[in-house]
């Protein structure tokens, strides 16, 4: 048997991600070579969008929900990748947190995107002077600020003690301001020295 026809007996004829039977074909993860372990049976629609040739269309994808627990590793590898380039999204990133691919997997997974580790890094939050923060630092408010819900207003020049970076939005910080955990646009704070 050739790679598509064991394709199309595990994956019962239709699309290893989204279950439809159009336009079956082969699609194979960057950089890996096609072979039926590196290699899943796509619909036009999924391969379309997997190769660039479509734009993503991030509903779409919310059939990962289902195909993510395939045991099929390659599906593990497509269903991670196109999940990480989707976080931003929100939903993907629940499915992420969800999701567990044994090392080898995660690695292979990671191995196509040359980003996967480095867009994190590059989540660079800055104070309203662009000087960068750190997890941990102490900053001023440079405004008065209501704090929706607490019935508050932190008053400008307080100092924020040991903020938290808001993972992936380089606008926000964390801090307790008043007894209260709030957050924080960087736009009204300055690092404090």
């Amino acid at each position: 048997m050739n790679t598509k026809e064991n394709l199309m007996t595990r994956s019962g004829s239709v699309c290893e991600l989204c279950g439809s039977a159009d336009g079956l074909d082969i699609y194979t993860a960057p950089p890996f070579e096609e072979s039926a372990d590196r290699s899943i049976l796509t619909c036009v629609t999924c391969r379309g969008q997997l190769m660039g040739d479509q734009p993503m269309d991030p509903n779409h994808w919310r059939c990962l929900n289902n195909s993510m627990w395939s045991t099929e590793p390659a599906v593990q590898i497509v269903a991670w990748r196109v999940l990480n380039g989707l976080r931003h999204e929100g939903w993907p990133q629940d499915l992420l947190d969800m999701l567990y691919l044994e090392d080898d997997v995660l690695a292979a997974a990671k191995s196509g995107m040359a980003d996967a580790d480095s867009d994190e890094e590059k989540v660079v939050h800055k104070d309203s002077n662009g000087t960068v923060l750190n997890e941990g630092d102490t900053v001023v408010l440079i405004k008065d600020l209501d704090v929706k819900g607490a019935g508050f207003t932190a008053k400008r020049g307080t100092a924020v003690r040991g903020i938290r970076l808001v993972e992936n939005n380089a606008g926000q910080i964390e801090g307790r301001v008043n007894g209260q955990h709030i957050v924080i646009l960087t736009q009204f704070v300055k690092k404090s020295t």
